[in-house]
């Protein structure tokens, strides 16, 4: 099933964008994973130790339906997602509705509707920045970014356990190694971060490991996984705009 919902999504999407099957086709079995991800907010702690937003114009690129525009926006002077999905930037935008200083864009990482040096964050969490060919999306961030402002990515990490041997199971010309080394060598800090899992339902675990794997990697997942939370290991990479002269 997962293969031929790519091979469709692939015929009808424009060629520059990444499709997303799980929250292109279930949405609200996505919300349901968003809420369980980072239940303790360890992810969220040191994306703001290590590139804090407050006060400042961020930029979330592949923003989805919107999850962690309301979290941006508490602190942030703007906060703008870009989203090339349109139903997820319908709901994206029915999301932050009340909320003034959050703005939504249709747009892919590779173009993203917005001026020159208009963020001091650019923020993309498990979207389009897999490694080695999203070079167009990179430049594109740095367009964007000000001086001394911040391309984050938060990666999976295919090298922890669990979560990353059932990704490694699934996509097998994913590499861990060459990942981390294409981020080490574009100039990115990383930073390893364990976030918990954390469901209120078997149900809703087994749903959406669903989503995540193809049918024999989800069942394996399933087995392997009791009760209702399990660790995820992520890299945060983050990268600084140069905000003097740089020398050779």
């Amino acid at each position: 099933m997962k293969g031929f919902v790519r091979a469709a999504l692939a015929a009808v999407r424009p060629a520059d964008v990444l499709p997303s099957p799980n929250i292109w086709h279930w949405p609200e079995v996505y919300q349901v994973e968003n809420r369980a991800q980072d239940a303790d907010g360890d992810l969220w702690r040191a994306l703001r130790e290590d590139c804090d937003w407050a006060g400042l114009d961020v930029v979330d690129v592949g923003c989805g339906d919107g999850f962690h525009l309301p979290v941006f926006a508490g602190s942030a002077r703007t906060v703008t997602g870009v989203e090339p999905y349109a139903p997820l930037v319908k709901r994206a935008k029915a999301r932050v509705a009340g909320l003034p200083n959050v703005t939504v864009h249709a747009g892919p990482a590779q173009r993203l509707p917005l001026p020159d040096t208009s963020a001091d964050l650019v923020h993309a969490r498990t979207a389009y920045f897999f490694g080695p060919g999203c070079e167009p999306g990179m430049r594109e961030a740095d367009r964007v970014l000000r001086p001394g402002g911040a391309l984050a990515v938060v990666d999976l990490d295919g090298a922890a356990a669990p979560y990353g041997p059932w990704l490694c199971a699934d996509e097998p010309r994913y590499d861990p190694a060459v990942v981390a080394e294409f981020f080490a060598d574009n100039g990115f800090s990383v930073r390893h971060v364990t976030a918990r899992w954390e469901f209120t339902r078997r149900e809703d675990l087994e749903s959406v490991l669903r989503i995540e794997f193809s049918a024999k990697v989800a069942q394996r997942a399933i087995d392997e996984t009791p009760g209702l939370s399990f660790p995820v290991g992520y890299r945060l990479h983050v990268r600084r705009k140069p905000s003097g002269l740089v020398l050779p």
